[in-house]
């Protein structure tokens, strides 16, 4: 039995994508129940797969303790089950875990599968944060990551404008990589402007800094892409041959790309993907942004989200530091 529930985000038939446990199996009914949680109820991608996996290691963990069928799972199981998962595992994925589990079984409870949610009255664990673990860049670090780019070759061009990208805009590298087409890069009121896909299908449009623009209009020419409106913006390459082809570069591409460019530019902070969203809004923090608009640009909910990306108070802690004369 998998011990996760793995559904393909491909077009191709579900009945062919989908490995159910065998806790979700016990009749016809409950597993196509089961499914369209997945399938109908979920549409992003990242937590489907979240969801799937949390629901797939609870029907494990039912098996090796001898619950088979869903009506027999009580609230003490689901307990049990959170409070086991608390010694293995961060506060904040206990909480994702949980979220997938209630979830799932409140679908169930409507469809009529099962009379009560035995997650609804389980807490999850206490999670408080006030700054967020993403590591930053300072400003000066940004430069020479930027400058060290070989603009020769439109690799570095390409690098250079999806890193400067994500910096001057505080994209989401979801937004930034895998989803901007030549189109999304636009003039507007004698201005360039570039156009985001975020999460939840929301679109999110905003001016371009000048030097990312020098950056854009420099990588588009050099790729030859600009008479391809809707193709992808920024591409993956043939091998090691330095041609772009027509896929568009992935989380993961995106993720080593930044490792090797910090490695060339003498880096040692281990940054990733989000490190340049936190360390635009920082910069635009500490050089007098407002935070409502930083909330704004970084196309937020809440304020007190962009708040977990506000890292001058590092600063200040390290001159603090620094007064301790021995």
């Amino acid at each position: 039995m998998s011990s996760n529930i793995v559904l393909s985000t491909q077009t191709q038939p579900v009945s062919n994508e989908i490995s159910l446990p065998s806790l979700y199996c016990p009749d016809a009914g409950t597993t196509r129940r089961v499914l369209e949680f997945f399938t109908v109820n979920i549409r992003n991608p990242h937590t489907r797969k979240a969801y799937g996996k949390a629901a797939g290691e609870f029907a494990s963990w039912c098996e090796d303790h001898g619950i088979a069928h869903l009506r027999d799972v009580q609230p003490t199981h689901v307990a049990a089950y959170i409070e086991e998962l608390q010694r293995r595992i961060a506060a904040p994925s206990v909480k994702v875990q949980l979220a997938g589990i209630r979830m799932l079984f409140d679908w169930l409870v409507i469809g009529q599968i099962i009379p009560m949610n035995p997650a609804s009255a389980v807490r999850g664990p206490k999670h408080s944060v006030k700054k967020g673990k993403t590591p930053v860049l300072t400003a000066e670090e940004a430069r020479i990551l930027l400058d060290a780019m070989d603009t020769s070759s439109v690799v570095g061009l390409r690098d250079r404008a999806l890193i400067a990208l994500m910096t001057f805009t505080f994209a989401r590298v979801g937004a930034a990589a895998g989803k901007m087409r030549v189109e999304d890069v636009y003039i507007q009121g004698r201005r360039k402007w570039i156009r985001l896909h975020e999460k939840g299908s929301k679109r999110h449009e905003m001016p371009c800094h000048h030097k990312l623009e020098a950056c854009l209009d420099d990588y588009i020419e050099a790729a030859g892409i600009k008479g391809d409106p809707k193709g992808f913006l920024f591409r993956t390459t043939e091998g090691q041959s330095g041609k772009l082809t027509d896929r568009p570069m992935g989380q993961p591409d995106v993720y080593r790309m930044i490792g090797r460019r910090a490695v060339d530019a003498g880096i040692e902070t281990k940054i990733s993907c989000h490190t340049f969203r936190a360390t635009g809004i920082t910069e635009y923090l500490r050089n007098g942004g407002k935070l409502e608009i930083a909330q704004q640009m970084a196309n937020h909910e809440s304020a007190r989200t962009t708040g977990l990306y506000d890292r001058r108070n590092d600063q200040v802690s390290l001159d603090e530091v620094e007064r301790i004369l021995i």
